[in-house]
């Protein structure tokens, strides 16, 4: 019987196009598969679990110690926020909104009213190009950037010494009130930043501000039955706190992984719920190939760590949420499969999976492994793996 379940999503770490993928510009990309060609991964504890089995990672594919996939996304988008309300049980009809062009001229007039100073930048950008192009402006007037990408987010950034954390925060609470709740868009978030001219560079300050999920999740049905939900990384702003008993806010992947392993140590039943989010933040949009494959051996060699302290009734899975592909000339999300590992001393060894029609199966298998109430979507494929 499974008491506890770690799941720790690889934030953007894809393992090839789908079949939709050139309706959002994506053909071609592989996030795993295009590092590999360019940096031989050493990744025994992430192989030794199946991904070479699902994914182009070079070397030759063994079978899992237990079960390994991959699962389509079945919401449209490729966010972050779509990714997991869909591995929760959320399946989207329709995409949160984009803004290819730039927020409405009355939309900018209405937050630069409510944050009583004008702002600049309303454009779609790279998080890191849009600070050398509009840093030293702002330095000099105070003006907050304001920019949008191919996903449906409003980001604001502000260096730390021009606009204090607080004032960055409340800019962000008017923004979301005006562009979230009275436009539908998935997140706002804050994109402090410090340094110089030149050498700038974003700290650890950002906060996500994302809507309510649309429905019911499977942390709201754990937590509502008294197992404990807790949520490392940026999971707490992805569900807007909802479903969660207990939040632990990470800095880095490495400090999330540490957080892992202080509470396989302190929390015995439920769901621990993890986003790694360097992987998609530094790297992938970044499109840094050789910084990518170093942090997933990094985080491999911290697997490798949790893999002993697994308890009989545990059960371990390894996913993503969507494409990041470091290798093609975007710095945006890619619509691509990704990789669904799962082990245990539950779960038989050698187990394909093979191609998932919703990340929403994986939500709906931990629903039947922790004993709630079957979720709105996807198909539990526990059976299939269990001893």
């Amino acid at each position: 019987m499974i008491t506890r379940v770690l799941l720790i999503v690889m934030d953007s770490v894809g393992c090839g196009e789908l079949p939709d993928a050139r309706m959002y510009g994506d053909q071609g990309s592989d996030t795993l598969g295009h590092i590999a060609d360019t940096v031989p991964l050493r990744v025994p504890a992430l192989r030794r679990l199946g991904l070479g089995s699902v994914a182009r990672i070079g070397g030759e594919a063994t079978p899992p110690m237990g079960a390994a996939g991959r699962m389509a996304e079945a919401s449209p988008g490729k966010d972050s926020v779509t990714g997991h309300w869909e591995l929760m049980g959320i399946v989207l009809k329709q995409p949160f909104p984009t803004f290819p062009q730039g927020f409405s001229s009355q939309t900018m007039a209405e937050f630069e009213r409510r944050i009583g100073r004008t702002s600049i930048g309303n454009v779609v950008a790279s998080g890191t190009a849009i600070l050398e192009d509009l840093g030293p402006e702002h330095m000099r007037t105070g003006a907050p950037i304001v920019y949008t990408s191919a996903d449906s987010v409003f980001q604001i950034a502000a260096h730390e010494r021009i606009v204090p954390i607080e004032d960055l925060y409340r800019y962000c609470d008017e923004a979301f009130d005006l562009v979230g709740r009275g436009l539908g868009v998935g997140r706002v978030i804050a994109r402090p930043f410090v340094g110089e001219p030149g050498s700038f560079r974003r700290t650890a300050n950002r906060r996500d501000y994302a809507l309510d999920p649309f429905g019911e999740t499977l942390l709201d049905r754990l937590s509502a039955v008294g197992q404990p939900v807790v949520g490392i990384g940026k999971i707490e702003d992805l569900f807007a706190g909802r479903g969660l008993t207990r939040a632990v806010h990470t800095e880095s992947d490495e400090q999330g992984m540490d957080a892992v392993m202080q509470e396989l140590s302190m929390t015995d039943r439920g769901l621990i719920f993890v986003n790694l989010v360097d992987f998609d933040t530094r790297y992938g949009h970044r499109n840094d190939v050789e910084g990518y494959a170093a942090n997933l051996e990094r985080f491999d060699a911290r697997l490798a760590e949790v893999l002993p302290l697994l308890r009989d009734t545990d059960l371990l899975c390894v996913t993503a949420d969507h494409g990041n592909d470091p290798a093609t000339p975007s710095t945006d999300h890619s619509r691509e499969y990704v990789p669904v590992l799962v082990a245990g001393a539950t779960v038989r060894g050698g187990v394909d999976l093979g191609t998932r029609k919703t990340f929403a199966d994986l939500g709906q298998t931990l629903a039947e492994v922790l004993g709630v109430a079957p979720l709105p979507h996807g198909e539990s494929f526990w059976r299939a793996l269990s001893k």
